[in-house]
């Protein structure tokens, strides 16, 4: 089955940040994998086909976090 890879750049400023964003994407149908990193204020997540961007991006919307940009399969996207 082909996969998404999505990557968006959020403005995190602790630990509880990054949690927050881990948590929402864990519980997310369809994410077969996800790093984020305080550091490089990025999420990176791995999906299944059907998972599509807006779905993901609302979801870490929810977080409260403000999302700066985003790139589905390497292409910019509106956030």
């Amino acid at each position: 089955m082909a996969e998404h890879n999505y990557k968006f750049e959020v403005a995190m400023s602790c630990g509880g940040c990054s949690g927050a964003i881990e948590r929402v994407l864990k519980k997310l149908d369809g994410v077969k994998s996800y790093n984020v990193s305080l550091e490089s204020q990025t999420a990176e997540i791995v999906t299944e086909e059907s998972l599509d961007y807006g779905t993901v991006l609302e979801k870490i919307k929810k977080t409260g976090k403000a999302v700066k940009s985003g790139q589905a399969d390497g292409s910019p996207m509106d956030v």
